[in-house]
């Protein structure tokens, strides 16, 4: 307040605010929308789908192995370059079932676990739990167009005869439910949410693990652009290690070619047919789709909480 003078008043002029600003809070503290995560993946599928086509032929190829190289060409060569993006909608609809349900979770968790902290950093042992029930619940969502994404890639690759032909993602679901009834949607469901929460905890927890940990590195910056690479190259190449043992089975089973078999016999019949062989089988293709998709993933969703923070002013 200011006051103006003379012989006979004294007056009282309120001076204008300053205008007010949101409190600036840890970027850990930061309540973001829980749909980043799924806008991050849909976004990121675009750039991985050829690669995860490329592995799921290779795991479900039959008799003599082809390596990955001859995948690929034999892939372009019958169907041209738009082979390559077979079953994109599949793919699509999947990263908004899974992606978004995983991301959802975990950010709600972490949260949830930070409102209660007094710092803003979680205990790995935190970050993996929570990592994998939420991709647990995830794939349990996305199971239907999982099975539609692995079903739409690997038709081409069948005989003639074996072959379905899918139109389109709503044609496999349509077909599924009319064949299979509702026993078709929850086909592997149990390997893949076995291996979805492997892979989200390997992924979300040691990614925000790596992080942390990079962060305190020389030269590495205070959370930047470097930083966010290093851990999502880290945590892609840790989640495709642990989970392929796990993604191969989930994909035999998915594919329907080995008519109905349970987890245990599928492992037995792989065993018995390529030895120990079987659990590192397209791993270069899984790496190669995985690591690039678990960066591009990453990387945009730490740019989509970066654009929340400077349009309500908090960066």
């Amino acid at each position: 307040m200011e006051q103006l003078k003379d012989s006979k008043f004294v007056a009282t002029v309120p001076l204008p605010e300053s205008p007010k600003q949101l409190p600036r809070l840890p970027n850990a503290k930061i309540q973001y929308p829980k749909w980043f995560g799924g806008s991050a993946s849909l976004f990121a599928v675009v750039f991985s789908h050829p690669l995860d086509l490329i592995k799921v032929r290779h795991q479900t190829a039959a008799g003599a192995k082809q390596s990955i190289t001859s995948t690929v060409i034999s892939v372009v060569r019958i169907e041209g370059i738009k082979g390559l993006y077979r079953g994109l909608s599949a793919s699509m609809l999947r990263q908004l079932t899974y992606g978004s349900t995983r991301f959802a979770i975990y950010e709600s968790l972490k949260d949830r676990a930070l409102a209660n902290t007094k710092g803003d950093k979680l205990p790995m042992a935190f970050l993996l739990s929570a990592s994998t029930f939420s991709g647990a619940c995830g794939a349990i969502v996305g199971n239907p167009a999982d099975i539609a994404n692995v079903r739409m890639q690997n038709d081409r690759s069948l005989p003639d005869n074996l072959r379905k032909n899918y139109r389109s993602i709503f044609d496999v679901l349509a077909r599924m439910a009319r064949e299979e009834g509702a026993g078709g949607f929850v086909r592997g469901i149990i390997p893949n949410a076995i291996r979805s929460g492997c892979m989200t905890g390997c992924q979300l927890g040691s990614y925000d693990w790596f992080k942390d940990m990079l962060e305190k590195v020389p030269g590495m910056g205070n959370g930047g652009m470097a930083t966010q690479f290093s851990a999502s190259v880290l945590a892609g190449l840790v989640a495709t290690t642990l989970c392929n043992p796990i993604d191969v089975v989930k994909t035999r089973i998915m594919s329907g070619n080995f008519n109905g078999m349970s987890v245990m016999k599928t492992v037995t019949e792989m065993t018995r047919t390529d030895g120990l062989r079987w659990m590192l089988r397209g791993w270069l293709p899984s790496f190669s789709r995985l690591g690039p998709h678990t960066v591009a993933t990453l990387l945009l969703l730490e740019q989509h909480k970066k654009l929340y923070r400077q349009l309500n002013k908090r960066e």
